[in-house]
């Protein structure tokens, strides 16, 4: 791993402290999340206090510092989508996976990630599993997925 984000270092070795978002975006894509080792080789690289990383890392949601599952989960919170049931959906998947916000799966297979509007209003309540949309859930539908997901 440690190759790989030296890679990408070298990449932006001509840049400063302005490219510390792209740098952190492009070895999150690479190495599939943000850990220590990454926070303080970034840190050396652009000679920026490790503690202003990590908080930079943290406020954004879109950072994450443990890997995404084979499934990454993303149950949309947003208003329209509470009121059809979200909330069940996020409940359901929290109780059954025995994950919460952001965590993921012991076996890798499953991550989950609660998303304040993913845009499909009128099709509420939504998830999206790798990027494929699944909407107007019910708790049937729900189950059948994430059993047939299981059982592959």
């Amino acid at each position: 791993m440690k190759e790989k984000i030296e890679s990408i270092l070298e990449i932006y070795s001509h840049t400063g402290r302005d490219s510390l978002i792209p740098i952190l975006q492009e070895i999150q894509e690479q190495v599939g999340c943000l850990n220590e080792e990454v926070v303080v080789l970034v840190g050396k690289h652009l000679n920026i206090p490790t503690s202003k990383i990590y908080g930079l890392a943290t406020f954004y949601n879109q950072f994450r510092f443990e890997k995404k599952g084979k499934y990454h989960l993303q149950a949309c919170n947003g208003t329209s989508c509470r009121m059809n049931g979200s909330k069940w959906i996020i409940d359901y998947i929290e109780k059954n996976l025995k994950i919460k916000n952001g965590q993921t799966t012991r076996n890798g297979m499953f991550s989950l990630e609660v998303l304040t509007c993913m845009g499909a209003c009128n099709l509420g309540p939504v998830l999206s599993i790798n990027g494929e949309y699944y909407t107007e859930l019910t708790p049937t539908k729900l189950k059948s997925i994430l059993d047939e997901l299981i059982t592959e």
